[in-house]
Formats: structure tokens, C-alpha cells, sequence
């Protein structure tokens, strides 16, 4: 990267993935950190598609991305990691690392996505935090305090209880970070999921690490291409541009793109894509 843009650039919000084993309480952390409840709406309480959240702690916006827990979306989790700056493992202390867990310790160290681990059901009579740190230990990942520097932090997801110490440490990861991007560079992300309707056509869910993404847009992935005709926040809100780090719904590919597939916005972005 050059001097200059390197002074383009400005920070920006974290992408947090969630990972972990299917019942460890991924969703319903994300519940509490939202206020808003997902998990009673989806069967079993499992979530069955990737959604992009943004909350704020203490002044400072972070972006969660919500992956499925079921064992058939490992390439939805793997997808998910790749595209996050920062993950929280999720733990239940109940329980300690399950097949998932594993699973997700192995994504997380191939993709090189740093990590903080947060044990959670500390209100269930059974948590042995001392079990999981000896657990994690095993598979090479150390905790602060048990000869390493993973960060981690001790929650109840259903209580509340240590969540917000929780997004203090995800506010301090992504300050040592530093994560940025250049408000005059072409806009890029990636696509989370993707549904077509029959009054707005294909509608995509998106993430933006690069860029300021305006309506009006061209758009392009690999697969497809098309214009920004409506672009909306999180909460679907209409907005008339979106920046690194957010989530936001797209609407106006002329066909439907790849979950997980990347974009690229801007003047020429069909060419500019072919090209990479």
C-alpha cells in the first residue's frame, strides 16, 4: 500500500463473526446484544440463514455476522470467518468443545481470523471455566493467563452477565486492529445471502469492507451484474449510501449472485471484475 493511500484511509467498524458449536447460545447472544429476538422465530432455535446485524457499544458501532449452527452450512461458516475481521467463539462452560467447536477453532486458524473466546452459560450450575481453558489448550489455542494471549471472557447469554465486557475486549481487538478503508475507493464486499421476490426482484444481502456504496451504482460479482436501484440498512431503511463495515440490502442484480461471493461497485465494475 502507498504512502498516500495510506492517508486516505479512515477507520471503520469491525466485521464479528459468531461462531460455535449448534446450542452454545450463538443467536442468543446476538439476541441480547440487539434486543431483538431471532431465535424464537426459527425452528429449534437454530438459525438457518446468515444475517449481518450492526450494534453499538459505548459510542462505537461493530457489525455482527450471525452464521447457522446446523452441521450441513459448514461452507456458510467457513464463508462467514473469511469474510469477518474478528470472530467471538462461542463456549457453553456447561459443556466445554463439542465436534463444531473444533471445527470452527480449525476455520478460524486457517482463515488467520483473530479470535476471542466467550464462555458462556456461566449460570448454569455445571461451568467449569478452568475444564475449557484446559480443553482449548489441548488444541493449541491459550487463553490470557494459561500461556497465551487469546483473549477471553466468561458470559451468560441468557442472563446478560459479562456480555458487555465482552464487547469492550471486541472494541479493543478491533482499536489494536485498526481496520480502515478508503472512502474514494471503488466500494467492495461480499454477498451474505441472496433472495428474489416477486415485487422487488433479486434482493441481496451484503457486507462492505471497501468503500462508500451510493444508490444508483453499478454492481458486479463474478457470476452477475446490475445497479443499485434501492439500498438499504439493517433495519431496511432506505439510506443513499452505505460505508466499509456496514451491512446493507442491495436490490437491482439482474440475476441472483452466490452467497459468498464478492462485489465490486462503481464505474466499470462488470469489467473491472472480469479482470481480477
Amino acid at each position: 500500500m502507498s504512502e498516500k493511500s495510506k492517508e486516505n484511509r479512515i477507520l471503520r467498524q469491525p466485521i464479528v463473526v459468531v461462531v460455535g458449536h449448534v446450542d452454545h447460545g450463538k443467536t442468543t447472544l446476538l439476541d441480547h446484544i440487539r434486543k431483538a429476538s431471532v431465535a424464537a422465530r426459527e425452528a429449534g432455535g437454530i438459525t438457518q440463514a446468515v444475517g449481518a446485524y450492526e450494534a453499538e457499544h459505548n459510542g462505537k458501532k461493530i457489525t455482527f455476522i450471525d452464521t447457522p449452527g446446523h452441521e450441513a452450512f459448514t461452507a456458510m461458516r467457513t464463508r462467514g470467518a473469511t469474510i469477518a475481521d474478528l470472530a467471538i467463539l462461542v463456549i457453553a462452560a456447561d459443556e466445554g468443545l463439542k465436534p463444531q467447536t473444533e471445527e470452527a477453532i480449525k476455520i478460524l486458524k486457517e482463515t488467520k481470523t483473530p479470535f476471542i473466546v466467550a464462555m458462556n452459560k456461566m449460570d448454569r450450575s455445571g461451568a467449569d471455566v478452568e475444564k475449557v481453558k484446559q480443553q482449548l489448550a489441548e488444541k493449541d489455542v491459550f487463553v490470557e493467563g494459561y500461556g497465551g494471549g487469546v483473549s477471553f471472557q466468561p458470559i451468560s447469554a441468557t442472563t446478560g452477565e459479562g456480555v458487555s465486557g465482552l464487547l469492550d475486549l471486541v472494541v479493543l481487538a478491533s482499536e489494536l486492529e485498526g481496520f480502515s478503508y478508503d472512502p474514494k475507493a471503488p466500494a467492495e464486499g461480499y454477498v451474505l445471502e441472496v433472495r428474489s421476490t416477486k415485487t422487488r426482484g433479486v434482493e441481496a444481502t451484503i457486507v462492505l469492507r471497501e468503500g462508500i456504496l451510493r444508490k444508483g451504482d453499478e454492481i458486479a460479482t463474478a457470476s452477475t451484474k446490475g445497479k443499485v436501484r434501492m439500498l438499504e440498512n439493517f433495519l431496511t431503511k432506505p439510506v443513499s449510501e452505505v460505508i466499509a463495515g456496514a451491512p446493507a440490502v442491495v436490490v437491482g442484480f439482474e440475476s441472483i449472485p452466490f452467497a459468498g461471493e464478492r462485489f465490486i461497485a462503481g464505474k466499470d465494475a462488470s469489467s473491472r471484475v472480469a479482470a481480477q
